[in-house]
């Protein structure tokens, strides 16, 4: 299978998903097929009252599915859930294509961006986990497939003639690898924390304008288009904040609802650079129809990994993409609440607002403290102003008094001479 493959996407609505809007959602599936280069052809909603075992859809729903493949001449099937390998086999066979579920997918996509070894080695483990339990009894599928990375390109040969010892044998390696690079990432937050500076992880649901934020923020260059899963791979850059001086910001994977459970573990050490943050800015895209289901999705994930009772602030973004009367309503809702920021990544609109909000929480524990200086240092006093709220200022010309409102963090720097 190649870029350009020809899909139908197959959306079984069990009843689950009264929250989401089935248009939405498929808009979504067709979002995550673009991202790799396929071509949806066609967008099939199904009901589905009671599940059959062997096929998931009921026999006319496999019909259906079968009558548009054949029509469109497509040669791949998304169902947009998770389905068994003995499912998959059947429908296979049902409709005579390739058939991937909502997880194989989102596997493909993470195998194709990662970038970094750590990213690589994850995506590895986690489509290792995945295929493991397909090996025997999806093995015609498998064989049908041709080298490449990942589910719609095949697993490879090597991969194909692997047993499931091998695979046991090379997740075991894929984890003392991760392991080693989770103690070294470990390494490296604990000199920041050191240093000391805040550190700021921006998360949210997938294309929710987090890496477009972080370059407004940065002044950097992070991939971000109008793709899902545009980020995977953490990047953190320094920043500078009113009253605080210096932060670390970070740039996270985008969640999604479903997220695969061999990603949520697999991509573990990633997000424990969110685990750790002093703060995290959740980006919301409020232009999108389920943002609220959205919000629940992440907000799910984060206690999945134990950040539930984190310092959150919500950046609900796109707002230049609401029209006039429903941005107005927006802003208005966001106004009754301190921890919300409307803004736009992409104009700039509302940045300077999250900025401030971000200093106030991390200020929010800072204690009064009574300080004396030289005078003559002039250095000191400005980092004092720079980090700190200066609450009352008095010289008599050799000292200088003052008492300046400063967080544990900020203290310890002072002290330890910046």
């Amino acid at each position: 299978m190649t870029r350009g493959a020809r899909a139908i996407i197959a959306l079984p609505d069990l009843g689950k998903e009264a929250r989401r809007d089935p248009g939405a959602r498929l808009d979504e599936a067709a979002g995550l097929a673009e991202a790799i280069g396929v071509v949806v052809e066609e967008r099939l909603h199904f009901r589905i009252r009671r599940p059959r075992p062997a096929t998931l859809f009921g026999p006319g729903q496999v019909e259906m599915i079968a009558d548009s493949v054949r029509l469109a001449e497509a040669e791949l099937v998304i169902v947009d859930a998770a389905i068994t390998p003995v499912q998959q086999k059947n429908l296979e066979e049902g409709t005579k294509a390739k058939v991937i579920d909502r997880t194989g997918l989102i596997l493909e996509i993470f195998g194709e961006r990662a970038a970094t070894s750590e990213g690589r080695l994850q995506v590895e483990l986690a489509h290792l986990d995945y295929q493991a339990g397909r090996l025997v009894r999806s093995w015609t599928h498998l064989e049908r497939q041709r080298g490449g990375f990942g589910f719609l390109g095949g697993p490879g040969e090597t991969q194909i003639e692997a047993d499931r010892r091998l695979i046991r044998d090379r997740m075991a390696k894929l984890r003392k690898e991760l392991d080693q690079v989770a103690r070294t990432r470990t390494l490296h937050r604990s000199r920041r924390q050191r240093a000391p500076w805040p550190v700021i992880a921006l998360v949210g649901y997938t294309n929710a304008g987090k890496s477009t934020l972080f370059n407004r923020l940065t002044r950097a260059d992070v991939f971000a288009e109008d793709l899902l899963f545009a980020t995977l791979d953490p990047t953190m850059r320094e920043i500078a904040l009113p009253g605080v001086d210096k932060a670390i910001l970070s740039d996270t994977v985008g969640f999604i609802s479903d997220l695969p459970t061999q990603l949520v573990a697999a991509f573990r050490a990633t997000l424990e650079e969110v685990v750790s943050a002093d703060l995290i800015v959740h980006v919301r895209d409020i232009s999108h129809a389920d943002s609220d289901a959205q919000r629940a999705d992440v907000e799910q994930v984060l206690k999945e990994i134990g950040v539930a009772d984190a310092v959150m602030v919500e950046a609900w973004n796109k707002i230049d993409l609401l029209g006039p009367d429903e941005a107005e309503a927006v802003r208005a809702e966001a106004a009754r609440r301190e921890d919300v920021v409307v803004l736009s990544a992409l104009t700039g609109e509302g940045v300077a607002a999250l900025l401030a909000c971000a200093a106030s929480h991390l200020r929010k524990d800072a204690e009064a403290r009574e300080i004396v200086l030289a005078a003559a240092d002039g250095k000191a006093l400005a980092w004092l102003h720079a980090n700190g709220e200066v609450l009352r200022q008095q010289s008599d010309g050799e000292t200088v008094k003052l008492e300046a409102r400063l967080s544990d963090r900020a203290w310890a720097r002072f002290r330890a001479g910046r």
